[in-house]
């Protein structure tokens, strides 16, 4: 045994640094889902792994500890969004790397519509802004799980309440706004030929 304080490597490595396939993916990834490096991938594919991995291993085992196994493994998954309640091992077979980043905070954050962006829900986090059931969690990439995805909020009294949100609902009422003008000055014009008659 190491020393306990240690702190470990919670991912593994391309084996290969420089697949052209690979690096196109990943730079896809990092832009799409607003990720600090490629250590937060790697680290996404380590859960995924380890999740196939146990899955590929019960696969073919017939036993009655093997089918206990495999319905705690879809159990846990399940709460974690990532398969169907009546999900078989194919399905976590079939797991991605997406799927998985769907599930991480700071993904949630911004498709919940408390941030305008998935690199501000990241900012949001860090800076204590957003708490689960009243805890406050400051790890983008901490996985959510469905019963927890409901209770996902803004710090109670933060100044950011009201003010974020998806930027189409924001130009929607900068819209209606404008069309009040427009109907007011026509309004107005009306009124001012009436008046000169």
């Amino acid at each position: 045994m190491g020393d306990p304080k240690k702190k470990r490597k919670k991912y593994s490595t391309p084996k290969h640094p420089w697949k052209s396939e690979r690096l196109e993916k990943e730079k896809i990834i990092l832009s799409n889902y607003a990720l600090k490096n490629k250590k937060e991938i790697w680290k996404m594919l380590s859960i995924l792994k380890k999740y196939t991995n146990q899955a590929k291993r019960l696969a073919n085992i017939r036993t009655e500890q093997g089918k206990k196994e495999k319905e705690q493994l879809i159990n846990k998954l399940f709460k974690l969004g990532l398969v169907k309640k009546n999900a078989d091992i194919d399905g976590v077979l079939g797991l991605t790397i997406e799927n998985i980043l769907d599930r991480r905070l700071q993904t949630l954050v911004y498709k919940m519509r408390l941030s305008n962006t998935s690199k501000q829900a990241r900012q949001f986090i860090i800076h204590n802004h957003i708490f689960i059931d009243n805890k406050r969690i400051n790890a983008p990439s901490y996985l959510v799980n469905i019963d927890e995805e409901k209770k996902i909020k803004l710090k109670e009294n933060s100044s950011l309440i009201g003010k974020f949100g998806i930027v189409e609902e924001k130009e929607k009422k900068i819209k209606k706004v404008e069309k009040k003008e427009v109907k007011k000055k026509a309004k107005e014009k009306v009124e001012k030929k009436e008046d000169g008659k």
